[in-house]
């Protein structure tokens, strides 16, 4: 049975006691049923916690944890992937990924996550091919199933199995379970790919990813830890950060640093959007029928 702190409790946290410890359960047993996984491995909470479990049940030789590289994932959350990977003590290799060579992705639409996972997972299944493996899996969360994601498509049409979510395992849940497991991710922030930072129909290339990622580089060298930073048009960088670091944002000193530096990027106008950050802010100018046409 699992145990758990009364600091973690899902009582306090508004979960049923009896819920967890069965969800846990059940997603050993959708491992133990697969037997050997390729995973699509980004190094956040989820695909961590799942390379640790999928490790600890399927043994080191059943398991192989995948990082797909591009511009669109920045190389600090890649060497954070390989050191969570050899913590573990896991088998991990890298794969090229192209999706900013393919056409829709670069024009952007509502659906263009597809078109990415598409490219991701193409590639995850030969190397599972390759290996013999049973399945292909990934992160998914039981929440994610409930948002705006096109992506989700994608793993549908590549038989990509989704085993936390598949156990109806919460985000809040997994950190939970993290914690059990003394995994560092337990309170890592959420991270998207670099493409979400641009608005529906806005070009993406490799230049304004690139730009992309140093402005995030200079705020996360401020000591900032839940950062988006917005790209509206080649002048105009909008800066989402966490509720409780916007008052930090505003200090003198920060604020001169944060504006001489995007301005050295190439932004000439930088804003601080005092709403703070919001998962998928790009998506608040979709309506629900419009979210609905991209997920069929």
């Amino acid at each position: 049975m699992l145990e758990l702190s009364i600091v973690d409790s899902p009582v306090r946290r508004g979960i049923p006691v009896h819920d967890l410890p069965e969800k846990f359960e059940l997603l050993k047993k959708t491992l133990v049923d697969l037997g050997s996984v390729v995973i699509g491995f980004s190094g956040g909470v989820d695909s961590t916690f799942l390379l640790k479990i999928a490790h600890d049940i399927l043994g080191k030789e059943n398991v192989r944890a995948v990082i797909g590289i591009s511009e669109t994932y920045p190389e600090r959350e890649l060497l954070e992937a390989m050191h969570l990977a050899d913590a573990i003590d896991a088998e991990y290799e890298t794969v090229r990924t192209e999706e900013t060579d393919v056409l829709k992705f670069q024009e952007n639409p509502p659906d263009r996550c597809y078109y990415c996972k598409n490219e991701l997972y193409t590639k995850l299944e030969v190397i599972r091919a390759r290996l013999g493996f049973q399945a292909v899996v990934d992160g998914t969360n039981a929440d994610d199933t409930k948002e705006f994601r096109p992506g989700l498509r994608a793993l549908d049409e590549r038989s990509v199995r989704s085993p936390l979510a598949e156990a109806g395992l919460t985000k809040e849940e997994i950190r939970i379970l993290s914690r059990a497991e003394g995994l560092t991710t337990a309170d890592k922030p959420s991270f998207a790919c670099l493409s979400s930072r641009f608005p529906y129909g806005m070009s993406i290339d490799r230049e304004k990813l690139k730009r992309i990622d140093a402005a995030e580089n200079v705020l996360h060298d401020l000591g900032f830890r839940v950062v988006r930073v917005r790209f509206h048009d080649d002048r105009t960088a909008r800066i989402e950060l966490g509720a409780k670091e916007l008052d930090q944002a505003v200090r003198a000193e920060v604020r001169e640093r944060i504006a001489t530096e995007l301005k050295g990027l190439g932004f000439t106008y930088i804003t601080l959007d005092l709403a703070g950050f919001r998962s998928g802010s790009m998506n608040e100018v979709l309506s629900e029928e419009q979210k609905k046409s991209y997920l069929t």
